[in-house]
């Protein structure tokens, strides 16, 4: 399914070719005569790239470029005309258009433009997301078994084709697990939407699936695609599928079946070609028992589960997690560069952490603009943690776990807390523990420390 495009001009003839043309590469074009008529086109389905002549009778195409951009800033739009001048070129560029094409516009001509604005826009889309994430992909740091499990469990699944299912707490990253599998599929070059089930109003969830045209209900003013449409060829990504309602459940599962969908109000059935991601913090084996959720809508999801370990199953990546919050809230609160003390990093790495990698990232940043000296001192960590969380020590016991593994554990936190402290001095290191350096050296192969 290519991008939609509307051509407006009030010569038939170029309707014609240039629809042709285009229809022929796959795009899929719309046609207006007037310039009216092509504002009203464009108020009511959102397309991903607009071409209007400049002489028209009814409406200049100057004049709707403005009315365009006015109501769709990011849609690209190119401008043509028979009788081109600098002028109007520019007058054209300083409205908004991303190109100005002389008549009569050759078929070469028209493509490179048209897709250099296409890819100009998802370049935008994609810098817009970039932002969003800034910051965030620290969840998936650390040098844990567990993470590095994870790690290969990620590549293994990300250029197959079928579903994901990703399990784990709240706060543990599994958005950025979704992102990895996309970016390492043969998918990347498609979208990534995203759609959160638990934050969409229930009367709103279809229409942001599947879409609507113009008219479908009360506020439906222009056509719109959803998610799957905008995903076609790449990945959706369905966060907290556990909070979908029951009855969008059983339409989900036909589009995932049927590989086809209809708009809301509409009655054609449009091809999609979608890999989708889904996630939940809940126990769907009992939300099922519940019948709050579908099994062969879990079973369709869950062809390739992933489990998101929570923070305090890693705690061995706590400081490495610590050490790079502490640089990102610095730059972005403007507060100069700090570390934290060893007794801060060591309530810091014992703590449990029921928000996980988000709850640590938040409360670095509080120490950060609050504490005034370099050194984050161990009180000032103790006064963020919550009453009676604050241990004495980095030993935590964690079920599932041998006493061998849990003490190791502990002593590949506590080394990696010392070498951070003594920046990564190794015989300084060796010297505040009390142990030979080629001892060290020795524990700190065994437990898989760099």
């Amino acid at each position: 399914m290519g991008a939609s495009i509307l051509i407006v001009d009030d010569e038939k003839n170029i309707l014609v070719t240039l629809s042709r043309a285009l229809r022929v590469e796959g795009y899929e074009v719309d046609v207006a005569g007037s310039g009216q008529l092509g504002l009203e086109k464009a108020k009511t389905k959102s397309y991903d790239a607009i071409l209007l002549d400049v002489q028209m009778p009814d409406l200049d195409g100057l004049e709707l470029l403005r009315l365009i951009k006015a109501d769709r800033e990011d849609v690209p739009v190119l401008v043509m005309s028979g009788h081109g001048t600098i002028e109007t070129a520019l007058s054209a560029t300083r409205r908004g258009a991303h190109d100005f094409l002389e008549k009569p516009v050759g078929t070469e001509r028209l493509l490179v433009s048209l897709a250099g604005a296409l890819d100009r826009q998802r370049l935008a889309q994609e810098n817009r997301e970039l932002r969003e994430r800034a910051g965030k992909s620290e969840a998936l740091l650390g040098d844990s078994a567990r993470m590095q499990e994870l790690r290969k469990s990620i590549e293994l699944v990300a250029d197959a084709s079928a579903p994901v299912l990703i399990t784990g707490e709240r706060g543990t990253g599994k958005e950025l697990v979704a992102r990895a599998i996309h970016e390492g599929s043969s998918r990347k070059r498609g979208s990534l939407e995203k759609l959160n089930c638990a934050a969409v109003p229930r009367e709103l969830v279809e229409s942001e699936l599947f879409g609507h045209e113009a008219g479908a209900f009360t506020g439906a003013t222009r056509q719109r695609k959803g998610k799957f449409e905008r995903a076609h060829q790449g990945t959706l990504f369905l966060d907290e599928i556990g909070d979908m309602p029951i009855d969008m459940q059983a339409k989900l599962l036909r589009v995932l079946q049927e590989g086809e969908l209809e708009r809301v109000g509409g009655s054609d059935l449009i091809k999609i070609d979608v890999r989708v991601v889904a996630a939940t913090n809940k126990e769907l084996d009992k939300a099922m028992s519940a019948g709050e959720f579908r099994s062969d809508l879990f079973d369709r999801l869950n062809v390739l589960p992933l489990s998101v370990p929570a923070l305090r199953e890693r705690k061995e990546d706590i400081p490495l997690l610590a050490g790079r919050f502490l640089q990102q809230s610095a730059l972005a609160n403007d507060r100069p560069e700090k570390r934290l003390s060893a007794g801060a990093l060591g309530l810091l790495t014992a703590y449990d952490y029921p928000g996980n990698v988000r709850e640590l990232r938040n409360m670095i940043e509080r120490l950060v603009i609050l504490t005034r000296d370099a050194e984050i001192a161990e009180r000032e960590a103790r006064a963020l943690l919550p009453a009676g969380k604050a241990a004495s020590d980095a030993a935590s016991y964690t079920p599932g776990k041998s006493l061998r593994d849990m003490l190791d554990d502990t002593e590949r936190g506590l080394i990696r807390q010392a070498l951070d402290h003594h920046q990564q001095n190794v015989s300084a290191t060796a010297e505040a523990l009390g142990l030979e350096r080629s001892h060290l050296y020795k524990k700190m192969r065994a437990l898989g420390l760099r």
